[in-house]
This record gives C-alpha cells, sequence and structure tokens, in this order.
C-alpha cells in the first residue's frame, strides 16, 4: 500500500538504482512475454514460471552482451559504411542461433524456444514491450502532478 504523502525532499536514483530499475523492468517484461508465447503458441515450452524467470535473466544477459558487441563494432567500422552493416547484420542473424544455442546447453529439455522465425518473432515482441513500457513511464513523468 502506498502513502498519498510526499516526501519533503526528493532524492535523485543513483545510477545503481536506476540499472537495477532497468534490469527488473526487463526481466518483468521478458517474463511476461515469455509466458505469453508458451500460453498461444505450441512450438515454445517451458516448463515452470521459475524457469521463465530464469529464462528471462538469460535472455536479458545474452542481450545485453549482443547489444554491447554491435556497439563495439559499429565504433570500430565507423569509417566502413558497407562492412559495418554487413557485420552488423551478421551478428544479429547470427546471435539468434547463440540464443538458441545457450538456452539449450542451460535448460536443456527445460526449454524450447521453437526454431529460428519463433526466436526472431519474440526478440521483436520482447523489443515492442520494451519500447511501450517506457513511453508509457516517459509520458508519466512528462504529465503536471495536479493531485496536490
Amino acid at each position: 500500500m502506498s502513502s498519498d504523502k510526499k516526501p519533503a525532499e526528493t532524492a535523485s536514483p543513483s545510477k545503481r538504482q536506476l540499472v537495477f530499475l532497468s534490469w527488473m523492468k526487463d526481466i518483468l517484461i521478458y517474463t511476461t512475454v515469455l509466458n505469453l508465447f508458451v500460453e498461444f503458441n505450441p512450438k515454445i515450452i517451458i516448463d515452470s514460471f521459475t524457469i521463465s524467470i530464469f529464462t528471462a535473466i538469460l535472455l536479458k544477459i545474452l542481450l545485453e552482451v549482443i547489444l554491447k558487441l554491435e556497439h563495439k563494432v559499429a565504433e570500430a567500422l565507423k569509417g566502413f559504411k558497407f562492412l559495418r552493416i554487413l557485420i552488423m547484420w551478421l551478428i544479429l542473424f547470427g546471435s539468434k542461433f547463440l540464443i538458441l544455442e545457450v538456452i539449450d546447453f542451460v535448460f536443456g529439455t527445460h526449454v524450447d524456444l521453437g526454431k529460428f522465425w519463433d526466436i526472431i518473432f519474440l526478440i521483436i515482441v520482447i523489443m515492442i514491450a520494451r519500447e511501450v513500457f517506457q513511453r508509457i513511464f516517459l509520458s508519466l513523468g512528462n504529465q503536471k502532478d495536479n493531485a496536490a
């Protein structure tokens, strides 16, 4: 239950708090999307809710590593537009196979994220859900608080 009273002084969150909040938000979104896919796509199987949470955490870690790699490659190949686009496409394409293999290695028969196109669709839906959540969050911060 939340309090209607506002603190006299609002402290800005630290960088560590913001990272924690970002990870928690993403893991909750990933868990929700994964479980919706389990419910509505017969090709995607996760044995339990607990395993879906661990799968979401592993997906978050893998996607963060892939994102960092993409940024490093883009920075390193700044002057080579065609080569940069080619390498980035290879990373994006190949990373889906990496995700499938790592998930299979860690969870074995407890998790099956389907085939290549299933994982592509899953990641696209996760990205859309993150973006929708972020836009809602930012829009709530832009509104004036008239409830005083």
